[in-house]
């Protein structure tokens, strides 16, 4: 593949004209879900079509035309919770900081369509609280999201789906984050000061709720990086 510029990739919000993607779009995000070993609520390439109908989505795509990444956005609970979800990049795209410009322009499309609503996710990717805090995101319970069936529904697709039943919901391995813009005016989470002190936590929580799940789990404690000092 021809070497690329920045100036070659736009990221705007994805209309009707992109919805011939959609397909790519979805093999990806099916992709990016494997890579990671972590789950990510499985979408149609219908769906992906209609939040594209709606406006409600995300697309970096080249000059050519080609998909080089995709957000969408979910509302729950009648509009009082936003989550921007889905955020992949393909592969030959992934040096060009486009994770961090979709979710910018995610986050500034979701403040447009829901001005009151708090925002809000869960990952296991410290790039993305990055991201996140730096848009005003900050680390929560999961009592702080909403309690929309739906959603919770679409983590069932997770490898760790398991632990999030176990624990009534409340804990897993994700961090939950939220943007409440009641709080807009206080200072933002420090994630580049506090992400030791973050790596920590998510270390020993982790540990603790693999732990939980008795035989079995000490494999993939072990490639996690978890398992040293079990014995």
């Amino acid at each position: 593949m021809k070497k690329l510029s920045v100036s070659d990739i736009k990221v705007v919000v994805a209309g009707p004209e992109h919805k011939h993607l959609a397909e790519a779009i979805v093999d990806e995000m099916a992709e990016s879900a494997k890579a990671r070993g972590t789950g990510i609520a499985k979408r149609s390439p219908d769906y992906i079509r209609q939040k594209m109908d709606e406006g409600k989505a995300i697309i970096a795509i080249t000059k050519a035309g080609d998909f080089a990444g995709f957000c969408y956005i979910e509302s729950w609970s009648h509009g009082k919770y936003v989550a921007n979800s889905g955020l992949i990049v393909a592969p030959d795209f992934r040096q060009y900081g486009l994770a961090t410009k979709i979710k910018e322009k995610a986050f500034e499309l979701s403040r447009k369509k829901f001005p009151d609503a708090k925002l809000f996710g869960l990952t296991t990717s410290a790039a993305v609280m990055k991201i996140n805090s730096e848009l005003g995101y900050r680390p929560a319970h999961y009592t702080e999201l909403t309690n929309d069936e739906t959603f919770w529904k679409g983590c069932s697709s997770c490898i760790n789906y398991e632990i999030l039943k176990s624990k009534d919901r409340k804990m897993c391995m994700c961090t939950a984050m939220v943007y409440d813009p009641e709080e807009k005016k206080k200072k933002k989470w420090d994630f580049i000061t506090e992400s030791k002190l973050w790596e920590r936590w998510q270390r020993i929580k982790n540990h603790k709720l693999l732990k939980s799940l008795g035989k079995g789990s000490d494999k993939v404690l072990i490639f996690l990086g978890l398992a040293e000092g079990l014995k």
